[in-house]
């Protein structure tokens, strides 16, 4: 293969790792934020608190991450006009809409 191909695969590649491994570690960071708000309900030493900045920067990781994913999957699926009509792009080209016989433009 080409080496010019292989380097824009890697490349394309890349480019989606790096938001699912931010939405991974988004939700971990949620789901340490909770689990340690509910672990230290046992402690009878300390009061609990919940970790509001570690949760909330999770939760911007998470939505960061699974938009972009999200967002790049209607962008081929549109591309590849597997998607039903609700998700069809507004300004779609005039050729793909049907005209009905006897009208004129």
């Amino acid at each position: 293969m080409n080496t010019r191909l292989i380097f824009a695969r890697f490349v394309a590649i890349i480019v989606l790792v790096i938001p699912g491994l931010m939405a991974m570690k988004g939700f971990l960071m949620m789901k340490d934020a909770l689990f340690l708000y509910y672990a230290e309900h046992g402690n009878e030493q300390i009061s609990p608190g919940f970790q509001w900045l570690s949760f909330g920067g999770g939760l911007v990781l998470f939505a960061a991450g699974m938009s972009f994913l999200g967002g790049w999957i209607l962008f081929r699926d549109r591309k590849r006009n597997y998607v039903g009509p609700r998700f069809r792009s507004k300004n779609a080209p005039a050729a793909d809409k049907a005209e009905t016989p006897g009208t004129t433009s």
